[in-house]
């Protein structure tokens, strides 16, 4: 990759960059104090914390989209300006978010146009189409660059963001929970680029939860806790518990207790169940399960595979081509999202921000979507805001949100905190199934414990759970069975104490289960 850049006639390129006493507040809220951050070419640098802890809030300063109350950035040595994220591009900061910075309406080709400085005036699809479908078989990332970001799933979302960054050929490149969504094969091909990158000198700042991560492809590693800097070290120094205790002040829990109970009644039952994507393609294909009292029933495979659909079936927003779905006994025929909440099925959904909160309304007023015209938060006429703030309030508490008030926006929570809050309101009210979708995705080791547990306790009081996770780790700690799914169909279904990861995972490539 050429990523030099000319300044004052000179060829330049970032060599080491420096944050110093960087600070900065939102309202009550300190997410960062007086942090200092250095890396050089070549070097990855491990960034850790628990949800809220600061350190996207600290690359959103780097990366020119917040501007610091104190403190000051320097490249090279010499202090930098970055008004806007143009600015950091310049000087070659990219960065990749946690939560897709997409125009939905637009293609993959468009939204790797927009902004593209080196992208002609005049049809700048046929000079970045070759541009895409390069990086795309040069990193393995394959996309279509003519389908709209709407019809993408989290996965191939992730991907268009990938190639942005990558196309505009950073020096420093800024990565938010990068491989949340991709399969373990393609993590293994994003760290050999990661690695060829910084063998040329780049340098990668990597924000992730997952431990064997760090360890695998970090050279140094610093923990930010509630906004400051709590310890730094070489990666030779540490392993994942000295990890999980920098970030969250304790040990974490390498496995999870599950009470010896066998499976109840059949609480959902669906059979021989068609469904189309939006475009009009197979997405699932004469699907049949069941679901039972006081059992995890996971779903595997890579994103994009029908999981989606599937969800978004049972839940009443997707309506079924053909097959049968039925809710302890009774048929769910043409039901809606209502319908199928009022039958007893709650819902964690795959995108938190976009599905699971409306973000511009107070952490009160989310706290009772769908439940809002319910006794005994409302009579129909009025809403009982005083029991409303009630019920925020024991969520909160029980579901360990972390806030400062529940008058607050919920847009202003951490990711972990907006899926604590979610979880909550879902489990809050007993339900007879709840489906959970990547509820663990981007959160921190504190976090996703902490969701686990709470999955596997609605289980043990009698619950019954669909959970769809591409975290092969998390099924196996969780789940009481698991069904393999590709291209819109189980490969086969296993239980945890009776197969391998390995051969999930070649389940999840599309073997069937007798072939894994």
């Amino acid at each position: 990759m050429d990523t030099q850049r000319r300044e004052g006639g000179h060829l330049k390129r970032i060599q080491s960059l420096e944050m110093r006493g960087i600070s900065k507040s939102f309202l009550e809220v300190k997410a960062n104090q007086d942090i200092n951050l250095t890396i050089s070419s070549g070097e990855i640098l491990g960034l850790l914390g628990e949800n809220g802890a600061g350190k996207t809030t600290l690359m959103n300063i780097l990366y020119g989209l917040y501007h610091p109350d104190d403190g000051e950035i320097l490249v090279n040595g010499e202090v930098v300006s970055l008004r806007s994220p143009k600015d950091s591009m310049r000087i070659g900061i990219g960065m990749i978010h946690q939560h897709f910075m997409l125009v939905n309406k637009h293609t993959v080709l468009e939204n790797i146009a927009l902004g593209f400085d080196e992208a002609p005036f005049f049809f700048p699809h046929r000079a970045l189409r070759d541009r895409i479908k390069k990086l795309s078989v040069q990193y393995g990332l394959a996309i279509d660059p003519d389908k709209p970001i709407w019809e993408l799933s989290a996965g191939e979302q992730q991907r268009v963001e990938i190639i942005k960054a990558l196309s505009r050929n950073a020096d420093l490149l800024i990565m938010d929970e990068p491989t949340s969504v991709l399969t373990p094969q393609e993590t293994v091909e994003l760290f050999e680029i990661l690695r060829k990158m910084t063998s040329e000198g780049h340098s990668v700042i990597l924000i992730s939860h997952k431990l064997d991560e760090i360890m695998n492809i970090c050279h140094r590693v610093m923990v930010i806790r509630k906004g400051r800097v709590t310890g730094a070290a070489p990666i030779q120094e540490l392993n994942k518990g000295k990890l999980a205790q920098m970030m969250i002040g304790r040990q974490i829990a390498l496995a999870y207790p599950k009470a010896d109970i066998t499976p109840g009644d059949k609480v959902l039952e669906i059979s021989g169940l068609d469904v189309d994507s939006d475009r009009g393609l197979p997405a699932v294909r004469n699907l049949t399960l069941t679901v039972k009292k006081n059992e995890v029933l996971g779903i595997a495979g890579v994103s994009g595979n029908g999981q989606q659909e599937l969800v978004e079936t049972i839940t009443g927003l997707r309506k079924p081509l053909a097959g049968s779905i039925m809710m302890k006994g009774k048929p769910m025929d043409h039901a809606d999202a209502r319908k199928a909440h009022t039958l007893g099925i709650t819902h964690v959904p795959e995108e938190r921000i976009k599905y699971g909160i409306v973000p511009n309304l107070l952490l009160y007023e989310n706290s009772v979507l769908k439940q809002h015209r319910d006794a005994p938060f409302s009579n129909w006429v009025q809403m009982n805001y005083n029991v409303i703030k009630d019920h925020a309030g024991k969520l909160v508490d029980g579901f360990q949100v972390d806030t400062p008030s529940v008058n607050i926006k919920v847009k202003n929570l951490s990711g972990g905190n907006i899926q604590k809050l979610i979880l909550g309101r879902e489990i809050s009210g007993g339900p007879d199934l709840l489906i959970a979708a990547h509820p663990t995705y981007g959160l921190d080791v504190g976090a996703t414990e902490y969701v686990r547990k709470q999955i596997i306790e609605l289980r043990d009081k009698g619950g019954a759970v669909l959970l769809v996770s591409e975290d092969l780790d998390e099924l196996f700690m969780v789940c009481d069975r698991i069904a393999v799914m590709f291209t819109g169909r189980f490969m086969g279904e296993v239980t945890p104490d009776s197969c391998t990861i390995e051969q999930i995972g070649l389940m999840m490539a599309g073997s069937t289960g007798s072939e894994a």
